[in-house]
């Protein structure tokens, strides 16, 4: 009991903290480097059913483009990933304050990559997992740990955050995965009242697997901003010690760009606001 109510006030001191940079982190200027890629209820059973087909059918011209390569319910993410890109935002989103420097409202259509790029091909899932027919959004309470195991219990594997990354921002580097502007409509995120008036739990807000239709990437996957907050596995140096990492953030007022990273819980954390999404190594191509 002592563990998990430790485990609740560190999510909600995330929530006023550590989902926002500390105030001497806020630099008076609109460019932000990612080198590293960084940003900075009911209880559920123990183990997380692995799920093969989501409840709620993907877009059917993704899953059908796809057929050949990866298996269903997952989107083939092929192209050349760029490791260090460099955004500049034209328009804050907060006034005048301690968190001016923090949301963009608007970013430069033209990203710069400052490293060289890198070519990927994988498969991941459409959509967020766990979702049954009985509760359509997707699952919550879910460690790093049983992540990982849900996935491989299917065959697949924990993305990693590179992966994450270009599944959401593909070749353009858009700042979001639907584009370059802030949509609080097109993702459940921004989200008013989050945590109870005492501050002791997160609400659990999650939508529906599907219900934010806008919410897509330029590979065809869903919700990788907002909703649950997934697990990724760290494949390169940041400025994060675990190699246990959130990615996508959740229903709070928080950063939700697809290079934004939490790397502020180990793989025996669970709560309110994390889920997961699988990854998978696809076939090569055929030769025929």
């Amino acid at each position: 009991m002592q563990c998990r109510r430790l485990a609740v006030a560190l999510v909600l001191f995330a929530v006023t903290a550590c989902g926002r940079p500390k105030q001497a982190d806020v630099q008076p200027n609109a460019v932000e480097q990612y080198a590293y890629a960084r940003e900075v209820p009911s209880p559920q059973p123990a183990a997380v059913a692995a799920t093969t087909t989501p409840v709620h059918a993907p877009d059917e011209s993704v899953v059908a483009s796809n057929a050949p390569s990866c298996p269903t319910g997952m989107a083939l993410v092929e192209g050349m990933h760029c490791p260090e890109v460099e955004h500049k935002c034209l328009r804050w989103l907060d006034p005048p304050g301690k968190w001016r420097f923090f949301r963009c409202a608007e970013y430069a259509r033209e990203a710069t990559c400052k490293a060289p790029r890198v070519h990927e091909r994988y498969c991941i899932d459409v959509d967020e997992q766990g979702a049954t027919a009985a509760d359509p959004r997707p699952a919550n309470h879910v460690s790093y740990a049983m992540a990982k195991a849900a996935c491989g219990a299917r065959g697949a594997r924990l993305c990693t955050e590179s992966e994450f990354e270009f599944a959401c921002e593909g070749e353009e580097l858009r700042p979001y995965p639907y584009g370059w502007s802030r949509d609080a409509t097109a993702c459940n995120v921004d989200r008013e009242g989050v945590v109870t008036p005492n501050k002791k739990a997160i609400y659990d807000l999650r939508r529906k697997v599907g219900d934010d239709a806008r919410c897509v990437s330029p590979f065809g996957v869903r919700n990788l901003a907002g909703n649950v907050e997934e697990w990724v596995s760290r494949d390169r140096p940041t400025l994060h010690v675990k190699s246990t990492l959130l990615k996508g953030s959740w229903w709070l007022k928080g950063k939700h760009t697809c290079r934004a990273t939490n790397g502020g819980h180990d793989d025996w954390y669970q709560g309110t606001e994390t889920g997961y999404r699988c990854c998978a190594d696809a076939p090569p191509r055929s030769t025929n």
